[in-house]
């Protein structure tokens, strides 16, 4: 007589919540590349965005897995409130996420970001035509024990011209002029009535500020995207007629800048304009040119925290080593 096999029961039994065969704890365990149309508060006003989400949760030696599905749930909820509350900004929702994340998933910590495209109507310098500009706009967010700890950031275009091929060019100019008879207060006053050529570069600069917990300003993104177009030599925009073209060149040759010039000017003004949020506060400046007369690209960085950036401005000494933003983002602080 055959025997049959009894057929096997499925596990019901949560799966994540066992016990892996090696006891370590993970730092990150999420989903990345979560697309979604929401809604956020730029300059006052509610705007539709497609925007890019990141979310993860510590894990501990104990546990097997995160509950994958639970994020996705987390982030419907957070964009449906938002939509029946009234829009938040990017920082805020991220930090909405994050604390719900953390919550649900039984993590000590959880982390958020944010990523969206940001368009700003402006109108050019000299024919007043109006043009659509895309920036990219940043929200983060970590949500422990402590509180929550909330980054805002932004990303735009503009143009710098380079001081030290300008510089050149402005002595060979002299030569030329002196040989040819002008006087040197004549090469003077040419030389400071018309721009001198050199190379330019279309720049990227991207700025974050981050809140500790506790901080109870917010962070305009409008006012950190001023600042890294005014970082570089010239602001630039996808519509421009003959009068706007010159003025924007001109503008530039008459701001030369290196891409350090544009990460220190960014930081100068970043340090100006949120001094309310305290000496914790984080600061990163980016800043990266294409450049026009190499095949490679020039890059310059700098973060840490304000209070730090602020007495090395005030006192021009190095303020020793550099706060990252992931330490910042796990709890450093002064």
């Amino acid at each position: 007589m055959s025997h049959r096999l009894p057929l096997l029961e499925p596990d019901l039994s949560d799966v994540q919540a066992r016990r892996p065969q090696a006891h370590v704890s993970l730092s990150r365990v999420g989903v990345t590349r979560v697309e979604k149309v929401i809604r956020l508060r730029v300059e006052e006003a509610e705007q539709l965005f497609y925007a890019e989400l990141e979310c993860f949760v510590d894990l501990n030696p104990r546990q097997k897995g995160a509950h994958m599905s639970r994020f996705e749930e987390t982030v419907n909820e957070a964009i449906d409130e938002a939509v029946q509350q009234g829009a938040f900004k990017a920082e805020a929702l991220a930090a909405r996420i994050a604390e719900r994340v953390r919550e649900r998933q039984g993590g000590l910590r959880a982390e958020v970001t944010v990523a969206a495209r940001y368009p700003q109507v402006k109108t050019t310098p000299m024919s007043g035509s109006r043009t659509q500009e895309i920036h990219s706009l940043f929200g983060a967010a970590v949500a422990a024990e402590r509180g929550t700890r909330r980054l805002v950031g932004v990303q735009a275009q503009g143009m710098t011209a380079c001081p030290c091929a300008q510089e050149m060019l402005v002595e060979r100019s002299r030569e030329r002029l002196s040989a040819d008879g002008f006087t040197d207060h004549e090469i003077e006053r040419i030389l400071e009535r018309v721009p001198v050529a050199t190379h330019n570069q279309r720049g990227l600069g991207t700025l974050y500020i981050g809140s500790p917990e506790g901080a109870g300003a917010d962070v305009d993104a409008q006012v950190l995207l001023s600042i890294v177009q005014s970082s570089m030599s010239a602001e630039i925009y996808e519509l421009l007629k003959r009068p706007d073209e010159a003025e924007v060149v001109e503008a530039a040759h008459r701001n030369p800048r290196f891409v350090e010039d544009c990460v220190r000017e960014a930081v100068r003004m970043a340090v100006e304009a949120f001094p309310h949020l305290g000496e914790s506060a984080f600061v990163l400046s980016r800043q990266e040119n294409l450049e026009t007369i190499h095949k490679h690209n020039v890059m310059a960085e700098r973060y840490g925290l304000l209070g730090a950036l602020a007495r090395e401005l005030a006192e021009g000494e190095p303020a020793g080593r550099h706060m990252t933003m992931r330490e910042w983002l796990e709890g450093g602080s002064v």
